[in-house]
């Protein structure tokens, strides 16, 4: 059986005289590569006077961009989803081989592709202490991940 969720998402600006709004970028609207299938999605954006743009951005997520060509005096956006929460296995993934075992390298042909998600910024103290912690002995994968998970949702508060 199906789990349904409606979200129904409301911005709404009002201006006491009229302004000129820059470029809008709306990103209410799930990932195509999320394993949660979106059953239905509007977004309504007033005024009605305007140009959109539909992009995607490195990651694969989807941008709407909002172009106001005239001063408006009140901004309103209005997105509603349903999305089918069906619940699914976390597991069923496969690893290669040759990450079976962490730390691994990744293989020489995918390094490049991956750069941007092996850059990280700079850890701030807090992290960086956090980072000193792990134990980066010899170890499954996928116990390392679920077991960091754990202890991230354990200590960390905000």
């Amino acid at each position: 059986m199906a789990i349904l969720a409606a979200v129904y998402h409301l911005t709404h600006y009002k201006y006491d005289r009229p302004v000129v709004l820059g470029p809008q970028v709306i990103r209410l609207q799930p990932a195509p590569h999320s394993r949660t299938k979106v059953l239905s999605h509007s977004l309504k954006v007033e005024p009605a006077n305007h140009f959109v743009n539909l992009q995607q951005d490195p990651y694969g997520n989807f941008l709407a961009r909002f172009v106001f060509p005239e001063p408006v005096t009140e901004l309103k956006i209005e997105v509603d989803l349903v999305a089918d929460m069906t619940v699914y296995n976390p597991f069923d993934f496969f690893v290669e081989p040759s990450a079976e075992i962490f730390p691994f390298e990744y293989p020489e042909e995918i390094s490049d592709d991956l750069a941007i998600y092996r850059t990280p910024e700079p850890a701030g103290p807090l992290l960086s202490a956090f980072l000193q912690t792990i134990d980066r002995s010899p170890t499954n994968t996928v116990n390392f991940l679920v077991d960091l998970n754990a202890r991230l949702q354990r200590e960390i508060a905000y």
